[in-house]
């Protein structure tokens, strides 16, 4: 076993990024796949999202000790794994995490720090089958250290302008510095998923019409992430299984995750 590692990006922020990460990986955690989501921004959402999920699960209450970037200084990543439930674990991020580009330093070679924190995830590779990466919407030897030791990559689409921009802009990015300049092994574009802003306004529409023109159909995801506020909710709830409001947003990463493991080729 050796993990494939997805991250999710767009240089636009409150895209969606999180809550696909989180979903899907709840959601391959669901189908006898073990998961680890490793939480690069420093703004923890992916983290908070997940300690809640626990928290509903099995009514604990988790207050860490050891944040990803203590276990960096550490280089031991494992130290601070936290379980949430079968087949599922994150590497959760803090407001320390932030310090990550300051720390880095200690190498006076850039693309050596873009490489540093794959040598760190190596080890932990062979005891999972993905890794999930929620990193924050700028450009940074974070997001670097993400991409270069990705193999794909999920561009989050919300359907307004400013995140089409950002997607293009994202996707240059990464042909243009991570692959080009920083010689990332392995990364590819897996594709271009949709999150609706609207449920089929005018804006979602056009907006849709422009990324198949720019990106091409085919590498545009065929599952489209409807606007849902169940999904809002989970920010608060964390994920839950109670209702057909659950159901309905669960149906839509199945499907969203048929698709993506079909586009990698494990199906």
């Amino acid at each position: 076993m050796s993990a494939k590692i997805l991250t999710f990006g767009n240089f636009k922020g409150g895209t969606g990024k999180t809550t696909n990460s989180t979903m899907i990986g709840f959601e391959l955690s669901n189908r006898n796949k073990k998961v680890l989501l490793l939480d690069l921004d420093p703004q923890g959402n992916a983290t908070n999202l997940y300690l809640k999920t626990k928290s509903t699960l099995d009514g604990e209450v988790v207050i860490f000790d050891t944040t990803l970037m203590s276990a960096i200084k550490n280089e031991d990543l494992s130290s601070a794994i936290i379980n949430i439930k079968e087949n599922l674990d994150v590497l959760p991020s803090a407001t320390d995490f932030s310090l990550f580009p300051r720390y880095m330093e200690f190498l006076p070679n850039y693309e050596d720090r873009v490489r540093y924190l794959s040598t760190l995830i190596e080890p932990l590779r062979n005891k999972y089958d993905y890794i999930i990466i929620d990193i924050p919407p700028t450009i940074s030897l974070i997001t670097d250290s993400a991409l270069f030791m990705s193999d794909y990559c999920i561009i989050v689409l919300q359907t307004h302008e400013r995140s089409l921009q950002g997607a293009e802009a994202f996707i240059n990015y990464i042909q243009n510095d991570v692959i080009d300049k920083f010689k990332a092994p392995t990364l590819d574009v897996l594709g271009v998923l949709p999150v609706l802003l609207k449920n089929g306004a005018p804006v979602d529409v056009s907006t849709l019409e422009n990324a198949k023109n720019e990106f091409g159909e085919e590498n545009m995801f065929q599952t489209t992430i409807r606007n849902m506020e169940r999904l809002k909710r989970y920010d608060i709830t964390g994920i839950t299984d109670e209702d057909m409001h659950d159901k309905r947003v669960s149906q839509v990463y199945i499907e969203v995750t048929d698709e993506l493991l079909q586009r990698i080729g494990d199906n």
